[in-house]
């Protein structure tokens, strides 16, 4: 994938996205607000890690699954249920878990909930 392009924006926009780097001054504000269902957007894939930006409506939820990669997941907005390979936790705004490749997890939002996943490249072989 190529490298971001120049995004040229109003004085007044507080995102930045230059051939170097990408700024947010409020990553949740990125997040498209959902009525119901699940939204997911890639922000950045780029040197091996892929920071994708999840809304989840009210009662909404990612089933028990795995990543081929290591993952964090960095609560934005809202509240819910994070279990994590069998252990429960109340997550809100500022809840991070960082998961090696292969862990058991899920999510339910128990209010509308915005989160950040960054898949982590894969480990070398040893």
């Amino acid at each position: 994938m190529a490298v971001l392009a120049v995004k040229r924006l109003p004085p007044w926009d507080d995102t930045r996205m230059s051939e170097h780097y990408t700024f947010f001054t409020d990553l949740a504000a990125e997040a498209a607000p959902v009525g119901r269902g699940i939204h997911s957007q890639t922000l950045s894939k780029a040197d091996g890690v892929e920071v994708v930006l999840f809304t989840l409506a009210a009662g909404e939820e990612l089933s028990e699954h795995t990543s081929a990669r290591p993952a964090i997941v960095h609560v934005l907005r809202g509240t819910g249920r994070l279990v994590v390979a069998g252990d429960e936790h109340a997550i809100a705004p500022g809840a991070w878990v960082r998961m090696p490749a292969r862990t058991q997890h899920a999510i339910v939002a128990e209010s509308e909930l915005v989160f950040a996943l960054y898949l982590l490249p894969r480990a070398e072989p040893a």
